[in-house]
């Protein structure tokens, strides 16, 4: 079995998710909230553990909020936009993606 974050399913999730434009990183972690793999620089490594802890603390509210309205319904992607960046973050049974991007790519470009 091969190990953990390195299978060809997730090799090729990798690619997809860094071929698009605009995409500044990307976080993959466990249903434990431990990051298994990052495109953050050993230098920023801090920062790619505190977001996997705040975004998986917030999806978790999300989950519970959603079984609180509609004990039917299930989480399937948060959407979080500020002037910098648009952070997906899309949780799943054994994994959550978390992909940060460009918000900026997206506003119309002012003419003079």
């Amino acid at each position: 079995m091969a190990a953990v974050g390195t299978g060809p399913d997730i090799e090729e999730l990798v690619k997809r998710i860094t071929s698009h434009r605009g995409v500044r990183g990307f976080l993959i972690l466990n249903n434990e909230g431990i990051a298994i793999r990052h495109s953050f620089t050993e230098a920023s490594r801090e920062l790619a553990v505190q977001y996997a802890a705040l975004f998986q603390s917030l999806a978790m509210k999300a989950k519970s909020v959603l079984q609180e309205i509609d004990s039917n319904n299930e989480l399937q992607l948060i959407r979080l936009r500020s002037k910098k960046d648009e952070i997906i973050v899309a949780p799943d049974s054994k994994y959550m993606l978390i992909i940060i991007q460009d918000a900026e790519l997206d506003k119309p470009e002012v003419k003079k």
